[in-house]
């Protein structure tokens, strides 16, 4: 049977060039990079090329970069750091947001007294920018939390836009951006944000690893104690391979990223259409518009059928790997909270595709094949 994988939202392969980056330093390379030894020295110049390397990309400074173990603890880091170090007494964000970001500042409301606002949710899962305006009236210390691209159903922010806003009252302002880094160029010199998170599983990378950017001269202290790692800000050794390998990922992502898009582009669009083709009354939750659009991720919403309420499962035994939601969901009973703060996504059968530079029009193809076969059953 062929495996055909469509759920790059929530994890995509590790690329080999990735893999043979991290292999001397899972075999040979091995000191601690702590260590005042050649050994140790060896692996610290690693990471700290590394951190170069990065920070060259997304157009930062070396020493703005801090590792983690990924997107849930680098937005945890910048909400709570935030709140204990900042003074931040709001978190305005929104009902779409990661869980990492959501659950987390539910958690400062409780433990810490901090007052949550949530923007307003349009109807197609675009944030309400002239809302957004009048919360930041407000003169409590606050920090936006908006993520860049949602990543169940794929609608972009306009950072810039945002930012701009967040200055122009005040306001700290930190993006969950794990599913557009590598995917799209970042310029910090010229986006005035505080913090940004990475994971480089996203974009090719080792599992387990990812960064947090905080702007200079931002002040905050450790969330995670014990050692003076990371320019005592993040304690603990150093995840050696993993940070070598998301070095790799993200160079072998920005250097051919226009053709990455086209690619990925092209794919979406050509399944959009042919989905449409198979059945008309097919809808897409969030907006499919490229410019508003993330284009590694098309969320499908399939009219309620006995086939389709299968869908999911009858496409995985075909082979086919996708998503009804969040990866970080799986297992659990509640649906998704994004695709519920839409007005109709309960009238379908909601189910999320998305792409990578290694998906191939021959695998959508196979797709839409058992996807129009499940369809014509229902009919």
């Amino acid at each position: 049977m062929k495996n055909i994988y469509l759920d790059n939202a929530a994890t995509t392969p590790l690329a080999p060039e990735v893999l043979e980056a991290m292999l001397p330093f899972l075999e040979n390379d091995f000191g601690n990079p702590s260590s005042t030894h050649s050994f140790g020295r060896k692996t610290k110049n690693a990471i700290e090329i590394t951190r170069k390397k990065i920070a060259d990309y997304i157009k930062a400074e070396p020493s703005e970069i801090v590792f983690t173990s990924g997107g849930t603890e680098a937005d945890n880091m910048a909400l709570r750091c935030a709140v204990a170090d900042l003074g931040v007494k709001r978190i305005i964000t929104s009902c779409i947001e990661h869980h990492a970001v959501g659950h987390t500042a539910n958690h400062l409301k409780d433990s810490c007294n901090i007052k949550i606002d949530l923007v307003k949710i349009n109807d197609n899962g675009h944030v309400d920018i002239e809302h957004l305006e009048e919360l930041l009236k407000e003169s409590t210390i606050t920090i936006v939390s908006l993520m860049h691209a949602n990543n169940e159903i794929g609608n972009l922010l306009d950072l810039k836009k945002v930012s701009l806003l967040c200055k122009k009252h005040n306001a700290y302002f930190h993006s969950d951006t794990v599913q557009t880094m590598g995917h799209y160029n970042f310029d910090l010199k010229d986006l005035d944000i505080d913090f940004i998170t990475c994971a480089a599983h996203k974009f090719h990378g080792p599992k387990g690893v990812g960064f947090l950017y905080i702007k200079r001269n931002t002040q905050i202290n450790q969330l995670i104690t014990g050692g003076s790692q990371e320019r005592k800000l993040r304690g603990g050794t150093e995840n050696l391979y993993g940070i070598v390998g998301m070095g790799k990922a993200m160079e072998l992502a920005y250097s051919d990223l226009e053709e990455h898009q086209q690619h990925v582009q092209e794919l979406k669009s050509y399944m959009i259409n042919e989905l449409l083709k198979i059945d008309s009354s097919i809808t897409f939750n969030g907006d499919i518009a490229p410019e508003n659009s993330l284009y590694t991720v098309l969320n499908v919403c399939f009219p309620i059928t006995q086939q389709s309420s299968m869908m999911l499962f009858s496409l995985d035994i075909s082979g086919i790997a996708a998503s009804g939601g969040s990866a970080c969901s799986s297992g659990a009973t509640a649906g998704s909270h994004v695709l519920a703060s839409l007005p109709y996504s309960d009238k379908c059968q909601s189910i999320r595709f998305s792409f990578s530079r290694y998906t191939t029009k021959e695998e959508i193809d196979f797709a839409l094949d058992k996807i129009k076969k499940l369809t014509t059953i229902s009919a």
